[in-house]
């Protein structure tokens, strides 16, 4: 077995398949090493939204925008929580990013660049995203290594879960140890990226760093491989603390403790009006349904016992204010009711509570308070304005939500230039990595930053390998 290469990226996803790229194209030699059975990692159930500014396709739709903006744009969303020194590269070069997309075919979602509503929007349209999602970036990716593995600049191992980093005698690191063909192989590298992504695909992980119950989004190989092994070693952690949730989802109709993404409750006011309250397990509402700004309404979602809220409604409202649910229609609401997981309907809400495990009394009392703030014509005492109607046509429906985990926010801590660091603030020889392993607070500090995942992802990954390539470790 050829063991001689310049580089070992550990995870063939997002981060891993860029670096890779990049350090191919700059003459080095590279090995990919995959737990999976295939290459992409997220980029099979991502949105594939991807930033950048002063893009030639902002610039062919008249857009003006510039790195100086979008940074302060990034720095008005998350509230100034991100590392500059590695955030401030990632916007002055995305643009080459988008561009090389381009460039390699990519195939372009027709409507972007664009702003994006799902999180708290940009100010400027810089979002970009393919027509087939995070596989339109895999399309670009997959054909340039399969080039390079062709040429014989990379080696590619499937169902190859590293289980350990070597070091030497100082602590640098000096390769893996991968299982592979039935056997624990050791393959050695002067630089070793882990690029594994994050943990909130792992229950026991969540728990022990985050501290709440999860309910995951997150891609199945998403289990905290990279921080195992960086700690090891003795690397230390940024983000403690951090964490934000994605604002609501169903529960998975066959699997406990997941959602299904494709059927998820439509929640924020920018892209449906509510005519429901949300309520926590004492029937208490604790947030204004009609607020804007998602990113106020996840952060107050934090507060949430359990982070399980329940949206409840009359049978006018199904009708009324549709879709309530992706691909759903008012016949599917009401035929679902009682069969699909999380979804209630009864006669009178003291039913509909006993069965969605809400406290009665309090939910009786919460609606009462709102309709007689909808017969006062409002505002409510949330502060709500749009109040549309009576919750009192029966049945009565509810719908269980959870804060979902697509992305963690606590990861190895790394400098400016993807080396990994010791709690001290050392750097751990040998040994950088990139992509959500790094913890999301890096890159977006306690907030959602429209393609502020992938971009960073793939930029931090590109400008490591660059260097690696022109000899700067």
């Amino acid at each position: 077995m050829d063991d001689r290469f310049d580089l070992i990226v550990v995870g063939g996803g997002t981060a891993g398949l860029a670096a890779a790229i990049e350090a191919c194209d700059g003459g080095l030699r590279v090995l990919v090493v995959e737990k999976d059975s295939r290459i992409g990692g997220t980029l099979h159930t991502t949105g594939g939204h991807v930033a950048g500014a002063g893009t030639r396709r902002q610039i062919q739709r008249g857009i003006q925008d510039s790195p100086d903006v979008w940074l302060k744009d990034i720095a008005r969303i998350t509230r100034g929580l991100f590392r500059e020194d590695i955030i401030a590269p990632v916007v002055e070069h995305a643009h080459e990013f988008v561009d090389w997309l381009d460039d390699n075919g990519f195939a372009f979602d027709p409507s972007t660049p664009r702003i994006i509503y799902g999180h708290e929007p940009y100010e400027t349209p810089r979002t970009h995203c393919g027509i087939d999602a995070g596989l339109s970036i895999l399309a670009v990716f997959k054909p340039l290594l399969e080039a390079h593995i062709e040429a014989g600049r990379a080696q590619l191992w499937l169902n190859a879960p590293v289980t350990e980093l070597l070091t030497d005698g100082a602590g640098a690191v000096t390769g893996v140890t991968a299982y592979t063909g039935g056997r624990d192989v050791q393959v050695t590298a002067p630089a070793v990226l882990i690029a594994t992504g994050g943990f909130g695909a792992d229950p026991e992980m969540f728990a022990d760093l985050v501290g709440l119950p999860l309910v995951s989004g997150a891609h199945p190989t998403a289990t905290g491989d990279g921080l195992l092994l960086g700690e090891a070693v003795g690397a230390g952690l940024q983000g403690d603390g951090v964490y934000l949730p994605t604002f609501g989802g169903l529960p998975h109709p066959t699997t406990p403790g997941r959602v299904q993404w494709e059927e998820r409750p439509l929640l924020t006011a920018t892209e449906r009006l509510p005519w429901e309250i949300y309520v926590d397990k004492h029937g208490k509402r604790w947030v204004r349904e009609d607020e804007l700004s998602i990113d106020a309404k996840e952060r107050a979602l934090v507060d949430v016992e359990d982070l399980t809220f329940w949206t409840v409604f009359d049978d006018r409202a199904v009708d009324e204010s549709v879709p309530m649910v992706v691909n759903w229609t008012p016949d599917d609401v009401r035929q679902r009711a009682n069969v699909r997981a999380g979804v209630h309907k009864a006669d009178s809400l003291v039913e509909l509570a006993q069965a969605a495990g809400i406290d009665p009394d309090g939910l009786l009392d919460t609606v009462e308070r709102y309709n007689e703030a909808v017969d006062a014509g409002g505002p409510d005492e949330t502060g709500r304005e749009f109040l549309p109607a009576r919750i009192e046509k029966a049945p009565f429906y509810a719908m269980r939500n959870h804060g979902v985990t697509l992305v963690t926010f606590i990861g190895l801590d790394v400098d400016g230039q993807a080396r990994v660091r010791r709690s001290d603030g050392s750097t751990i020889d040998g040994l950088y990595a990139a992509g959500e392993v790094i913890g999301a607070t890096a890159t977006t500090g306690q907030s959602f930053c429209s393609g502020m995942l992938i971009t960073p992802s793939v930029v931090h990954a590109r400008l490591f390998a660059a260097r690696l390539a022109a000899g700067q470790r």
